[in-house]
């Protein structure tokens, strides 16, 4: 099974292509510039470095959230154009769910921070158990110190997060904070791939029409049309 895998939740844009449990291909880049300079771009050189075309592919799995507004919304638009255009099934993966893979096999409970700004992370919790991830709680939205106060054992964080709450997080939970490395920090497109691919076994796949972004927390757009007053005309 050929699967194109496309993650564009954070600051890092990454393209990959598994094929069953092997990595055919992949690209991830770093930078400021808005993911939709380069998406359409690096699919191109994943598929071309392949050697593969589009109707090789048996499936596409993009990250669906949570992470940037616009960087979710750029990369799930972009799938669903290919596979509504090709007819090739689609999964949403969470962000999360492949950053805590990404600590592959810790003994420790995993909790993925992803920097959601105005001073918040969005977060859940795992553990791994003979081999398989397991997802414990909900994912969330809230202040760093409210997000981990409740940790009291040792405890593995991974995710952009970690740059920018890294002292925060050491003084409220001390010897029980342990760092992913950078590069496990870093979402690939190729984890997200091999998440997809139980899905795909599974026949489990999404609706096209409605995958949508998992945002957790309302965008400013909605907050500010949910604040707007409906005036009414008085009756004469």
């Amino acid at each position: 099974m050929k699967i194109l895998a496309v993650d564009t939740a954070a600051k890092s844009c990454s393209v990959a292509i598994v094929d069953k449990k092997s990595l055919v291909a992949e690209t991830t880049i770093v930078g400021r510039q808005t993911h939709s300079k380069h998406l359409m771009k690096m699919i191109s050189a994943v598929m071309g470095l392949s050697g593969l075309g589009i109707s090789d592919l048996d499936g596409l799995a993009v990250t669906s959230g949570p992470g940037s507004f616009t960087g979710l919304r750029i990369g799930i638009s972009s799938v669903k154009g290919l596979a509504t255009a090709s007819g090739i099934p689609v999964v949403g993966v969470s962000s999360l769910d492949v950053l805590a893979m990404q600590t592959a096999f810790s003994s420790y409970l995993i909790r993925p921070i992803l920097d959601a700004r105005k001073g918040e992370v969005y977060f859940s919790s795992y553990r791994f158990e003979n081999d398989i991830l397991k997802k414990e709680g909900n994912e969330q939205v809230l202040p760093p110190d409210k997000a981990i106060c409740d940790i009291n054992e040792s405890c593995m964080f991974v995710g952009d997060g970690i740059f920018v709450y890294h002292d925060a997080i050491v003084e409220k939970i001390g010897k029980f904070a342990h760092f992913a490395s950078h590069y496990q920090s870093t979402i690939r497109a190729s984890t997200v791939a091999y998440l997809g691919m139980d899905r795909f076994e599974r026949n489990d796949t999404d609706d096209v029409g409605l995958l949508m972004p998992h945002y957790i927390r309302k965008s400013d757009a909605q907050i500010s049309a949910s604040s707007v007053q409906t005036l009414k005309v008085p009756s004469r």
